[in-house]
């Protein structure tokens, strides 16, 4: 196991402290900011699927219309405007990291077995394994041969060192299938590889690709690996208290796949012995019923599972906020600093 001292549990007591942004417009405040930037990704996502293969188009539209964020796009090119570019040719670029998270998703299906994706069904369910598989590595090809168009030697490192991260990240995730024993540090690792890694490289660029110099790019670094850790413990309470409607999955889909998120492990060791002998039952068992899912979360939720999870993504992105502090005052900063509050509050 990795102990690069990428993460670690956060005691929040230790870190500055902040008054978070916290009006009940946040998001909508943040979208109308970057409104015309999203548009112009979503230009370069239909420009750039194209293909003379009609299945790759149809399938690429599919999973990258389904109701993403656009976030690792967005942060790239606000890391770059953070470092003064003004410019227009980031969004082809940007489009990069979209394309690689939709890769990692349309794998990630088929590994999972998913039936749903974002309200919609999963892609492997209407066009099959073998061609959403393909697909994948057309999405993960082109992306490549975007980064080498822009003929930064360092950008396509970062790529590169991220997207072999990530498939390390599947694979310890794949290895930990099932596992009740996997410690808070491990599972850590496993989420910073999955999905930390990617929102850091697309920060990392967009600082290289908008001139910015070595403590500028450490600190858009690690402000995409706090912003991604807190991202997915946040997606980790959901799978507990969220709405099917609003997730676009399954409540409990996570406990579904046999995956022991941080609410999960918490609970094992500090729930009650019959409650946590009740955990192990219901996590191994070859079925799990809807009743059994809301009798975990009802365990996770009384053993502190849901609130000590929060507030390690609360810490997290208060780290993402404190790496901001060398930037001067500026609009990129302040809807940076809006997106760290945003992902600790979101519902979906």
């Amino acid at each position: 196991m990795n102990n690069n001292s990428d993460f670690k549990i956060v005691d929040s007591s230790a870190l500055p402290s902040f008054i978070p942004v916290g009006p009940a417009n946040l998001k909508e405040r943040i979208y109308a900011q970057v409104a015309p930037d999203l548009c112009r990704i979503e230009e370069e996502i239909n420009r750039l699927l194209e293909s003379d293969i009609p299945l790759i188009s149809v399938v690429g539209r599919y999973i990258t219309g389904s109701g993403g964020k656009r976030l690792r796009p967005l942060l790239m090119i606000l890391a770059a405007r953070l470092c003064g570019y003004q410019g227009a040719e980031d969004a082809g670029l940007a489009v990069v990291f979209e394309f690689v998270h939709a890769a990692t998703l349309l794998h990630d299906d088929v590994v999972d077995h998913a039936e749903f994706r974002r309200s919609n069904p999963a892609a492997n369910t209407v066009w099959g394994n073998p061609a959403v598989v393909l697909v994948g590595d057309f999405l993960y090809s082109k992306s490549i041969q975007i980064a080498v168009g822009y003929g930064n030697i360092r950008i396509l490192h970062v790529l590169l060192d991220a997207t072999t991260r990530m498939s390390e990240g599947e694979v310890l995730q794949l290895v930990n299938s099932d596992n009740l024993e996997i410690s808070e540090n491990e599972y850590l690792e496993v989420i910073t590889r999955k999905t930390a890694v990617l929102i850091s490289a697309a920060c990392q660029s967009g600082v290289i690709f908008g001139g910015g110099g070595a403590n500028e790019e450490k600190a858009l670094k690690a402000y995409g690996q706090n912003l991604g850790i807190a991202f997915q413990l946040i997606d980790d309470t959901l799978d507990f208290t969220g709405e099917a409607e609003e997730l676009g999955k399954p409540v409990g889909n996570d406990l579904q796949e046999g995956k022991a998120t941080l609410p999960l492990i918490y609970a094992l060791k500090n729930a009650k012995a019959a409650e946590r002998l009740r955990l192990r039952q219901i996590f191994t068992a070859e079925n799990i019923a809807p009743e059994e899912i809301r009798e975990i979360t009802d365990i996770v939720a009384r053993s502190g599972g849901i609130d000590y999870t929060t507030d390690q993504a609360s810490a997290y992105s208060m780290r993402a906020r404190e790496a901001l502090r060398i930037f001067p005052e500026s609009p990129a900063k302040d809807i940076l600093l809006d997106i760290a509050d945003y992902v600790t509050c979101r519902r979906a």
